[in-house]
C-alpha cells in the first residue's frame, strides 16, 4: 500500500471529525462547506481505492488476503459518503454527529487497513 496516503486518509478524517463534532457541539446541522470537506474525504478515500487495486493488479499482495483487503478498501470509499447520505435526512445536530462518528470510524479504518496489507513489514 502507499503509507503516505493512507496517512493522508486518516488525517483529514479526523479534521473532518473534529470540524462536524464542533458543529454538533454549537447545536448546527451539516452546512455546505461540511460537505465539500465530506467530498475531499470521499477522493482521498477514493484515491487510495484505486492505488490499492492498481497494487495488487501488479502483483503485490496484502498479509491478511485480497479479498478482505479489497473488502476495506471499498468499504473506506464508502464510509463518507454514507454518513453524508444520513446526515442529510437528519437536520439537525446530530447530522453533524454522524458525519463527525463516521470520520472517526474511516481513520481507524485506515489502521486496519495498514495492519491487513503488512504494517511496518510493507
Amino acid at each position: 500500500m502507499f503509507t503516505p496516503l493512507t496517512v493522508a486518509v486518516a488525517v483529514a478524517a479526523l479534521a473532518l471529525a473534529a470540524w462536524c463534532g464542533l458543529a454538533a457541539y454549537r447545536n448546527e446541522p451539516t452546512k455546505d462547506w461540511h460537505f465539500a470537506g465530506m467530498a475531499v474525504v470521499t477522493l482521498l478515500a477514493l484515491a487510495q481505492l484505486v492505488v490499492g487495486v492498481v497494487r495488487l493488479a501488479g502483483g503485490a499482495e496484502a498479509d491478511d488476503g485480497t479479498v478482505v483487503f479489497v473488502s476495506y478498501l471499498v468499504g473506506c470509499a464508502c464510509a463518507i459518503p454514507a454518513v453524508a447520505f444520513l446526515s442529510l435526512s437528519e437536520r439537525t445536530r446530530w447530522g453533524s454527529a454522524t458525519v463527525a462518528a463516521g470520520a472517526v470510524v474511516l481513520a481507524v479504518l485506515q489502521v486496519r487497513l495498514y495492519d491487513i496489507w503488512g504494517g511496518a513489514g510493507a
